[in-house]
Order: structure tokens, then sequence, then C-alpha cells
């Protein structure tokens, strides 16, 4: 059996069903991955080639600092010491940490396992260096920590809102700042932070309403 040919005699390919709206689609969602990683990379470089030498210190040592959550953590001691109401903020804040730690290491880095940055080639000064981590990159883990602590306990304590929120903010672009994420992947970590925080709230909520002499501060 000879190939079809087309009007000037070529072989034309065999006959086959037209691509299906699902593939349209699927080369779609590839081009706009695509485009967002690009994004992510340009901006990562971006803030690479930017000389803060005054910033590089304190960020790097803020960045150091949220390793394992030691910040939230010692916050929540601290607000431990502070009154029933305080405390309660201290409580849901270390379990919004929990909930953000083991989503983000038990299933975003696994799922996803997206490389680490080349800091070498993207010219990331060495004073900004802390240690690469091993892990996948995306999420962050330290902002997916940082949010879930400052959420939660903005919640049940408002007036520690505004500086833990900004404290947040500063820890996940720090780890932006000392090369070790993309935009990205501190995005994602913000994300993950504030849906585990509402979990952990949710959570509690049962409780104020079987006790509401107890959580009427709430």
């Amino acid at each position: 059996m000879t190939e079809p040919t087309d009007a000037d005699g070529g072989t034309r390919a065999p006959l086959g069903p037209p691509p299906g709206p699902g593939s349209a689609r699927k080369r779609a969602l590839t081009a706009v991955l695509g485009e967002l990683r690009a994004v992510d990379g340009a901006l990562y470089a971006a803030v690479a080639a930017t000389s803060t030498p005054t910033l590089d210190r304190a960020l790097r040592r803020l960045s150091r600092a949220a390793d394992h959550s030691k910040i939230s953590l010692g916050i929540a001691a601290a607000l431990a010491l502070s009154g029933a109401r305080a405390r309660r903020a201290a409580l849901v804040g270390v379990g919004a940490v929990a909930v953000a730690s083991a989503s983000t290491n038990l299933l975003g880095k696994r799922l996803v396992r997206r490389a680490r940055p080349d800091r070498e080639a993207a010219r990331v000064t060495v004073d900004r260096y802390v240690p690469m981590p091993a892990s996948a990159s995306f999420p962050s883990g330290h902002t997916a920590a940082a949010v879930a602590f400052a959420t939660a306990v903005g919640v049940v304590l408002p007036e520690a809102a505004v500086p833990l929120g900004a404290l947040a903010s500063s820890v996940g672009y720090s780890r932006v700042h000392t090369g070790v994420h993309y935009p990205g992947d501190v995005a994602a970590g913000a994300v993950l932070g504030i849906a585990s925080a509402a979990a952990v709230l949710a959570a509690a909520a049962p409780a104020r309403v079987r006790q509401p002499n107890t959580f009427t501060a709430w």
C-alpha cells in the first residue's frame, strides 16, 4: 500500500484523529508554567544582581535564625508567660508551625522536587551565603512556618498581627536574598502557611464552642 500523497505528489503523514481539546489545554498549561518559571528566575536574578551590602548581613542572620522555626518558637515561649490569651495564641501558633512544617516536608517538597537555585551561576555575593539545604526548593519551609505562626497568633492576638506579619515577610524575602529559594517558592510557602493556620484555627474552634467560659477572650 502506498503512502497518501498531496496534490504535488509529495508524501503526507498517515491520517489520524485531530488533537483533542485536552491536548490543547495541556500545551497551554505547559506554556504558562514555562513563562511563570521564566519570571521566577528573572526575579531571582534581579535580587542577586542588586547590590545591598548594608542589608546582606542582617538578612543572612535573620535567615539563619529562622532555621527550625527558632524565632517563632522563642516568641511562643515569651507569649506563654504573658497571660491566658497570649498562651492560647502561643498554642495555636506552635500548632500552625507543626502543620506547616509537616505539609511542606512530607507533601510539598516530595511532590514537586524542584531543584535549588544555582547561586554561583546567578552570581549571588558570598556575603549573603547561608548553608544551601539539601531538600527540594519548592515550597519554602521557612516561609510556610513563619507565615503560619504569624497568621494563627494574629487571629487570637490581633495586636501582634502586624509585627509578626512583617517578621514573616522578612524571613520569606531573606530566603531569596541569600540565594536558597526562588520567589515562587516563597509565595507558595506563604499560601501553605496561611492554609495551615486556618486548619489549626478551625480545629480549635469546636473547643471554644464546647467551653464558652474558657475561651471568651478569643
